[in-house]
């Protein structure tokens, strides 16, 4: 497994366990984290990146899930699912240096490992809206 895989991995871990403890703040809880968790550096500073930007955009990302997740309540969805759309479109729309289609397959692979199928399906439709929307027209 890549580098980036493991830090998108373990980036959707601590938004999961932020998530569940009702953390506005990641700050105080990443040493904790990276004890229980070792990585290089590379891969810790990516993970942190993803980390800091989705929960510094958290308010806006969650408007465009609510937007387009049409039927969905986002208190209502899976913790893992709500988390991955998180951090996929904090790639999309902040970048972290990848092609928007990489940042939606890396979404799509990190929900086959932690969630459904269908949930797999349900990320994949989010995130191609989102990108379609705010992709530049020619």
């Amino acid at each position: 497994m890549g580098r980036r895989r493991k830090a998108r991995e373990l980036a959707l871990q601590l938004l999961y366990q932020l998530d569940v403890q009702g953390e506005e703040h990641p700050e105080p809880h990443l040493d904790d984290f990276w004890l229980r968790h070792p990585v290089d550096r590379e891969a810790r500073d990516f993970a942190e990146a993803l980390v800091l930007g989705t929960k510094r955009h958290e308010v806006e990302i969650d408007e465009l899930i609510a937007r387009y997740a049409e039927n969905w309540e986002l208190d209502r969805m899976a913790v893992v699912d709500r988390n991955i759309l998180r951090q996929g479109i904090f790639e999309l729309r902040w970048g972290t240096g990848v092609p928007p289609k990489v940042a939606i397959n890396e979404a799509l692979e990190v929900a086959k490992k932690f969630s459904t199928q269908e949930s797999s399906r349900f990320i994949n439709g989010i995130l191609d809206r989102i990108h379609k929307e705010r992709a530049p027209t020619a």
